[in-house]
């Protein structure tokens, strides 16, 4: 089957890479030269099912107003006559309780637990490379209130039989030993051994080769203008290079996915949330971290990446905008200075900002829509990376009529015809 995908980040690359392998003719468009140069280039490096939860839960709206108010606070909203914006936003409020947080959360670990299962397979299969470590994750908290108060972070994780070890902060000094410079700084920490690391941007275009050997066909440099429909299917795609057929369509354009099926009449609430990250050359490995270590104060991911340290973080809703603000940037420095003094050239950083794919209710959107030819595979947030390989794969089975392996039955966009998705 001639399958055309939409999208050439790390999830359509995935995409493209499972449905050739399950034998189908693939071609991959993007606007860019090569594959992931926009949300999948520097992310955070964290393959993180773990923490593979919802943002909407009882306690963020307070918590929102206080990281407003913080200097280096987490969240930032830049207001914009933006309806789609406000509509977004309201949406995501309507899933602040404890009960839509169980469900969301019940909808996101098995697709990001089999993903992980998915890459660790991809690396027995064709030993692919990506600066990658398996030495798990550790949320560090700077004060004794915040350990304290991992009790339902605990419980969740018990529920879904995810393994965890509560530090003391000499036990954090033993799995992360550059942290015995700063060990006034924080009370202990929560470490999910089986979280893994890796360097996203790589992968990717590792995997784009993999499956140009497969027979994937790429067109890059080329803009997409829009999806065409006659009667409940989809005839075509416009594009710069012409009308694009298929048998099968996929999309996989994180933000600018709701954009492009907005006018077939899919309602698909998938909105732009900014993520800033920076990547520091190592000066002296002894005082790098060893995997990624969350800073829980400020929400920021510091990962080593081979000779790199990756620092990511913020939650910036300011709609399409990719403008780059010192102010997110001195949050960054400051998080990996504080916790990792000796770690990093400063002075030959990168930084970098990313359009995070976010649905208002936390899980990402896979699978079917009302053209029977059309399937999204988009909204994955800050999860992308953590669950690309599964979601690839489901796909793939998906149009390749076998039940996929893990059920993604609750992913569709169906689920908004419902008040809360």
């Amino acid at each position: 089957m001639k399958v055309l995908i939409l999208g050439s980040g790390v999830i359509g690359v995935t995409s493209a890479y499972y449905l050739a392998r399950a034998g189908h003719e693939v071609t991959v468009v993007d606007r860019q030269p090569e594959p992931a140069l926009e949300t999948s280039f520097a992310n955070a490096g964290e393959v993180s099912p773990g923490y593979s939860s919802p943002w909407p839960a009882a306690g963020v709206p307070v918590k929102a107003i206080k990281w407003l108010l913080m200097k280096h606070g987490p969240l930032v909203i830049r207001p914009k006559l933006d309806p789609v914006m406000w509509v977004w936003l309201s949406k995501m409020l309507r899933n602040c309780t404890s009960a839509r947080y169980a469900v969301n959360k019940s909808r996101m670990i098995p697709i990001a637990e089999y993903s992980r299962d998915c890459l660790r397979d991809l690396r027995r299969d064709i030993g692919i490379q990506y600066d990658e470590r398996s030495q798990g994750t550790l949320q560090l908290f700077r004060h004794q209130a915040q350990l304290d108060g991992t009790g339902e972070d605990i419980a969740v994780l018990k529920q879904y039989g995810v393994p965890f070890e509560v530090l003391s902060r000499e036990g954090c000094i033993g799995v992360e030993p550059a942290l015995a410079a700063v060990k006034e700084k924080f009370a202990g920490g929560l470490r999910l051994p089986q979280d893994e690391t890796g360097d996203c941007h790589m992968f990717t275009q590792a995997l784009a080769k993999h499956a140009e050997a497969l027979g994937v066909r790429f067109m890059f440099n080329t803009d997409i203008a829009r999806i065409v429909a006659d009667g409940a299917r989809v005839s075509g795609v416009v594009t710069s290079a012409g009308t694009l057929q298929a048998d099968a369509y996929v999309l996989a354009l994180g933000s600018w996915s709701s954009r492009l099926v907005a006018p077939l009449g899919i309602s698909l609430p998938v909105y732009p949330v900014k993520g800033y990250s920076i990547t520091v050359p190592i000066k002296d490995a002894s005082g790098a971290p060893e995997s990624t270590v969350m800073d829980e104060s400020y929400k920021v991911a510091i990962t080593r990446l081979g000779n790199r340290i990756r620092v990511g973080g913020t939650a910036e809703i300011s709609g399409y905008s990719s403008q780059l603000y010192d102010a997110r940037r001195a949050t960054l420095d400051h998080s990996l200075t504080d916790l990792f003094p000796r770690g990093g050239d400063l002075s030959k950083a990168t930084f970098w900002s990313g359009l995070r794919p976010m649905t208002p209710d936390g899980p990402p959107v896979i699978g079917p829509t009302q053209y029977g030819n059309l399937h999204l595979n988009t909204g994955h947030g800050t999860l992308g990376w953590t669950m690309s390989c599964g979601s690839g794969r489901v796909l793939a089975d998906m149009l390749s009529g076998k039940k996929p392996e893990v059920d993604v039955s609750a992913l569709t966009v169906d689920r908004y015809k419902y008040r809360f998705g």
